[in-house]
């Protein structure tokens, strides 16, 4: 069947979470202005964001990464499980890395540098709803470099941890329980808890056997 050329098509629903007033208003004017889009809301904080937008969803939700409170990045990780339509474009100042993969593996489909112009903003909306992920050209870039750069060996990201987190690293690769660490090292459980949180933190692990993995990986070679 052909698509009706007289059927009104309806406009994008767009919300904006951002804690900067002038910002939202702005963003929000820009998309009222065109009849492709409609502002179903606009929030100060991801508190009222994620307490609000699944009673209203919309479509597309512009977020700034760096909220007060909840951040954007948690924001978005909250929204998406609750809103699994919904296509999310981080709006920021910050281009580095980390920041952006932390974004987009929270949920996040676009990322655009602020302040950004008119026509990119409304154009990243239309891309994000086709399939695509728009980016900013120079974030675009550094995704990219990100993928040709060589990984880091093992013996490099051990050289993150300080000497006594080495240390309970070595003790759990021995087999040792975390009291046992802490009677071998003379600190509580408590503090033995959180050495082993930091280790994860820093080897970007999620737990005691991809830790000793990258352990064992650097023994190999030695």
């Amino acid at each position: 069947m052909k698509p009706d050329p007289h059927a009104q098509v309806l406009p994008i629903t767009v919300a904006i979470v951002e804690d900067d007033a002038g910002v939202r208003q702005r963003l929000a004017a820009i998309l009222e202005r065109s009849s492709d889009f409609a502002c179903v809301g606009d929030y100060a904080n991801g508190e009222n964001a994620v307490a609000g937008l699944p009673q209203r969803p919309a479509r597309v939700v512009l977020v700034d990464i760096n909220l007060p409170g909840i951040n954007g990045v948690e924001c978005v990780r909250q929204l998406a499980a609750q809103m699994p339509d919904a296509q999310f474009i981080m709006l920021t100042v910050h281009q580095d890395t980390d920041t952006i993969f932390e974004a987009l593996k929270a949920g996040a489909s676009g990322y655009l540098l602020k302040p950004g112009r008119k026509d990119e903003l409304l154009q990243a909306v239309r891309d994000v709803m086709a399939g695509g992920s728009p980016m900013t050209s120079s974030i675009a870039r550094k995704v990219v470099q990100s993928f040709q750069r060589p990984p880091p060996s093992p013996a490099d990201e051990l050289h993150v941890l300080s000497g006594r987190e080495r240390n309970v690293l070595d003790l759990l690769a021995q087999g040792y329980f975390y009291k046992e660490i802490g009677d071998q090292l003379g600190i509580s459980l408590w503090t033995v808890s959180t050495y082993v949180h930091r280790i994860y933190q820093k080897l970007h692990v999620t737990g005691r056997i991809e830790a000793l993995a990258k352990l064992r990986g650097t023994s190999s070679r030695l």
